[in-house]
């Protein structure tokens, strides 16, 4: 059984302090988002929820994922990896929410979902009506929607706090080493951006994934309902299942970092071809400059050198970033 997410009661969008949005531990944070009028819409009935949702529709589409109920709305992989058990439509939101209102007393319904959609790009206002007041860390804010669905775990490289809206979902989250024992599906072919556990959460099969049981020791999981919250550390895995017919999330992403940085997946996905192929002692040997200079720095790496001859070595700004990367693709595109 996983274990429970610590929680904190009682708070308000004020409240987010910078101690703990810098948490590297997941937080439930209930009620949170109690007072927002998509929620309270939303407790009302679905009715009221969809048609609060359509008042900010500006009529730019959105992708809709749509499965038989087969598969039982755990949208994932075929049997050989070679695609999808889903279709992937470009269509109206009104639509959609009138597909889930049709379909919401099916014992086995039709699995509809509709990911991560910027809200001021198809539901301008929503947001400024619905907030958690994080503008200052300029946050990528998305709108989720759809039945009883499930999404594979996964990570994310921006910290996230996820408010459900609307219905219930359980998260079930794993801490960043257990990728071991997750059984990661491919890194350059995935469902929505990024590499996800193979592992069905519903029927693990332990015989052909034995490490999971392990993963599962070290799991924290949670249900929340609507106007709660939960803050997802930057690279924690988590599986996401909505519970009830309806389900609306909107969730906040920001880096702690500068804007400059480039994504980390960019340097994994080339040591792919210029460092895993190597034989071991130079693999070692390239362990050892990664955790001198990336892993274990401290600043003083360079403290040996006259400050003018630092130049990659010094801390990067915006420029030396900029031309660091021109160099970079130079090299690669030679």
């Amino acid at each position: 059984m996983a274990k429970p997410i610590r929680e904190l009661h009682g708070l308000t969008p004020g409240d987010l302090s910078d101690e703990l949005l810098t948490s590297t531990e997941p937080l439930i944070l209930r009620g949170l988002a109690g007072q927002w009028p998509l929620v309270k819409a939303a407790r009302s009935s679905q009715r009221d929820a969809s048609d609060y949702l359509r008042r900010f529709y500006n009529g730019v589409p959105v992708v809709a994922m749509l499965g038989t109920p087969e598969i039982k709305g755990r949208f994932f992989y075929n049997d050989d990896v070679s695609g999808f058990n889903f279709n992937k439509v470009r269509t109206g939101l009104p639509g959609v929410l009138d597909e889930l209102e049709a379909h919401r007393e099916d014992a086995q319904p039709p699995a509809i979902y509709v990911g991560s959609t910027e809200i001021d790009l198809c539901l301008p206002g929503l947001g400024a009506e619905n907030d958690l007041g994080l503008a200052s860390r300029l946050p990528y804010v998305s709108i989720w929607l759809g039945n009883q669905t499930r999404i594979a775990a996964h990570y994310d490289l921006p910290d996230n706090v996820a408010v459900v809206a609307a219905g219930r979902r359980r998260f079930t989250l794993f801490p960043p080493e257990q990728v071991s024992n997750l059984y990661v599906g491919p890194l350059d072919f995935t469902i929505a951006g990024q590499p996800v556990s193979m592992v069905d959460f519903h029927q693990p099969d332990f015989e052909r994934y034995p490490r999971f049981a392990q993963a599962l020791e070290h799991a924290v999981s949670a249900e929340l309902d609507a106007g709660d919250a939960i803050f997802i550390p930057s690279m924690w895995w988590h599986h996401v299942e909505a519970l009830a017919p309806f389900n609306v999330l909107i969730n906040y992403w920001w880096r702690q970092a500068p804007g400059f940085m480039d994504t980390p997946t960019n340097t994994l996905m080339h040591a792919l071809i210029s460092l895993r192929g190597l034989p071991p002692a130079q693999r070692d040997a390239w362990h050892a400059l990664f955790k001198h200079y990336i892993f274990n720095s401290d600043g003083s790496e360079a403290a040996h050198l006259p400050p003018a001859a630092r130049r990659v070595l010094a801390p990067l700004d915006d420029s030396t970033a900029r031309a660091l990367r021109t160099q970079i693709l130079n090299r690669i595109n030679r």
